[in-house]
């Protein structure tokens, strides 16, 4: 029965938000109340949670309105779209130029998120990976994506990070993590070098938004029989060049 009344809950939540949303002004609690069928008392306890969460803002008047946290959550969605579907050809073209699986990726605390990924072996997108996280310390992309961060940041979102060796070559400090992250800033791409499994190398390069700041990072990777030491150049600069192509299309001017 609880978890019945919570997705009711919820749906009245929702109705509040849409009826807000629809109002061509600000809405009184006495407008939601008439419009959802529900008792003042019920619609002042859901506002309540609502503004509380930031997602309704009351005015100076005592209406209410669509608040910040919406519209962040949604920009978030958005910009994310747009940079799928701005990525998505320049990543297409990389695997199909290298002959090496590419990624897109964006950070979350100390993980990587996939958001695009095309295969080279199949040609076919694995969208049973996309979505799926890495540790940022271990791999290409979460590296460009860090060092974005100032080291006061960084002490923030490695916090809580154990260091796992997954193999030989995994980092194993911060200390190890600033050296790379230093590296990455200086040449402008990252490597995993058989860090989080062994026989698999990854090359990545940050994106950049119109401010400048890194939002995303493109990888392109193989085992390292493909990926080979004579390759690593050429596959940085494939890279690179993929990435600033993708930072220009978000508006990045160098």
């Amino acid at each position: 029965m609880t978890e019945e009344k919570n997705v009711k809950s919820l749906e009245k939540a929702l109705d509040i938000i849409e009826i807000v949303s629809n109002e061509q002004q600000d809405a009184s609690l006495s407008e939601i109340a008439r419009q959802t069928g529900l008792p003042k008392s019920t619609v002042h306890r859901l506002i309540a949670t609502l503004t509380g969460r930031g997602y309704l803002e009351k005015t100076e008047t005592g209406s209410y309105k669509i608040g910040l946290k919406l519209f962040e959550a949604v920009s978030c969605y958005i910009n994310n779209l747009e940079l799928q579907t701005e990525a998505r050809p320049y990543i297409a073209e990389l695997t199909s130029h290298l002959g090496l699986t590419s990624y897109l990726g964006i950070l979350d605390g100390d993980e990587v998120v996939y958001i695009e990924k095309l295969d080279a072996v199949s040609s076919m997108k694995m969208y049973y990976q996309i979505g799926s996280r890495m540790h940022a310390y271990c791999s290409s992309l979460g590296k460009c994506l860090l060092a974005n961060y100032s080291k006061a940041q960084l002490d923030v979102i490695l916090e809580d990070c154990s260091f796992i060796k997954f193999t030989p070559n995994t980092i194993a400090s911060r200390e190890e993590l600033d050296a790379e992250i230093a590296k990455v800033r200086k040449q402008g791409w990252a490597m995993d070098n058989e860090e989080f499994e062994k026989g698999h190398r990854c090359i990545g390069a940050p994106v950049f938004d119109y401010k400048g700041d890194i939002i995303a990072a493109v990888s392109a990777s193989g085992d390292k029989r493909v990926l080979t030491d004579d390759r690593i150049e050429e596959v940085a600069e494939a890279v690179m060049k993929a990435a600033s192509r993708i930072s220009h299309r978000m508006g990045y001017v160098e």
